[in-house]
């Protein structure tokens, strides 16, 4: 059953929602221009925010002017459309269609397949870029181009999750330049069982590589997102549950090093890749050398040697097994990278 998840419409006063349902008529009927009840300007320029991050369809305007008279209870707002209106027009045609063919393998999946389905495409078909083009933010450049940032991710998923009949929402985090994060960061918050979970597709597909996908960032509590996630903009539903994290479900969730090297025996003989979480206490550098130290002697005793990544934030561990000997390394990720200060700048 097809939802449409109108939630950041549900936190607002009753003098506000009209100022919402007047922008969500305006942009979906495309009209140059339309009058909105009188609002102050920051506060205008949230609840635009908010019906776009409530309607990923609208994904053809992301800005506006306005102007207003003295004597007048409205401002007239004047949206910036990406496309002429036959374009947009076409556009939303050809997005309705690639959705309905996205979701058509997936209805009769339960809620949490239907979660990791539109994860996984997400991760298969959309590569996380800077372009310089307005459409990364926005479902067009996810679902028509293949191309989105973190922004045109979530909306991405929250749109597809929506059709499956699964309730979530896109949720947003300020930059933090003090820490070298550049831009606002997006991602959703799902309800999964009458549940509600972080779920940031961005960070999984930013650190899936070689084939080998990740899953670091499903189902996390609001303890766990914040390790390596700044705090929302607006408030979001309480995120309370940490015993549904994706690796802990799967039983990749090890509290030990006698367990670590019987898996990593395991993985070096069927030839495999390991990916698990640490939750054995802290992931201390010691920790870490421990670890690495048993994917060291599985791998040498099968004439293999290894390859490990960390992603220390969120304690998961990834260890591939190469054939032969060489330089065994192990390189510390960065799920945040596209959302960071680039070097040169």
């Amino acid at each position: 059953m097809k939802l449409h998840v109108d939630y950041y419409l549900e936190t607002l006063g009753k003098e506000q929602q009209k100022v919402y349902y007047a922008i969500k008529e305006g942009l979906t009927n495309i009209e140059k221009s339309f009058p909105v009840p009188r609002t102050e300007g920051k506060e205008l320029s949230d609840i635009f925010q908010m019906v776009r991050m409530d309607c990923p369809e609208i994904f053809y305007t992301i800005s506006f002017t306005y102007r207003f008279y003295p004597d007048s209870n409205y401002v007239e707002m004047i949206p910036e459309y990406l496309f002429p209106k036959d374009k947009i027009k076409e556009h939303k045609q050809a997005l309705e269609s690639r959705v309905r063919k996205i979701v058509r393998n997936a209805e009769q999946l339960n809620e949490l397949e239907k979660e990791l389905y539109v994860h996984d495409f997400i991760c298969e078909n959309v590569h996380y870029d800077k372009l310089k083009k307005q459409y990364s933010h926005e479902i067009l450049g996810a679902l028509g181009n293949g191309v989105a940032v973190c922004e045109g991710i979530a909306k991405a998923v929250k749109l597809l999750l929506n059709e499956l009949g699964v309730w979530c929402i896109v949720v947003m985090s300020e930059n933090n330049p003090e820490k070298g994060i550049k831009y606002r960061h997006a991602w959703n918050v799902v309800r999964i069982n009458g549940e509600y979970f972080h779920l940031d597709v961005t960070f999984d597909n930013t650190i899936s590589k070689e084939n080998l996908r990740r899953y670091d960032y499903v189902n996390l509590s609001d303890k766990q997102i914040l390790k390596d996630h700044e705090p929302l903009i607006w408030k979001a539903p309480i995120c309370s549950n940490g015993n549904e994290f994706y690796y802990k479900v799967k039983k990749l969730s090890w509290t030990t090093l006698e367990e670590v090297q019987k898996r990593t025996k395991q993985a070096v003989k069927k030839g495999k890749a390991l990916v698990f979480h640490w939750r054995g206490g802290y992931i201390t550098k010691d920790v870490v050398t421990d670890i690495f130290e048993i994917f060291s002697k599985e791998a040498t005793a099968k004439d293999k040697h290894a390859y490990c990544s960390l992603n220390w934030q969120q304690a998961v561990i990834t260890a591939r097994f190469m054939e032969g000997k060489g330089e065994e390394q192990l390189e510390i990720e960065d799920a945040n990278e596209g959302e960071k200060y680039e070097e040169n700048q």
